[in-house]
């Protein structure tokens, strides 16, 4: 069965390193905190964003789309066939 989960991020482009972890309270709604060292050129930082959350999440990086805020550091990030515990691997990092 093919499970779709979204959730808001507040990408911060050209950090020291790659780290998920935080709270913000963003356009999209309360949003999860991701650093990444890549900055904000050519989508270098979306793809960072990508692979920095399939990794804390668990999943492959071809599941990680970003549905909106694909210019901004808002966004709102899809995980196709997500696998169970998600939503609460993604609560647990938020905080």
């Amino acid at each position: 069965m093919d499970h779709t989960f979204r959730f808001a991020v507040r990408v911060k482009p050209g950090a020291k390193r790659d780290v998920v972890g935080g709270r913000w309270d963003g356009v999209f709604g309360p949003a999860l905190v991701v650093s990444v060292q890549a900055p904000a050129v050519g989508g270098r930082a979306n793809e960072a964003l990508r692979k920095t959350l399939a990794k804390a999440l668990s999943v492959r990086v071809r599941d990680l789309v970003v549905v909106q805020g694909e210019r901004g550091r808002d966004k709102l990030i899809e995980v196709v066939d997500a696998p169970p515990g998600t939503a609460r691997k993604i609560e647990s990092l938020s905080w």
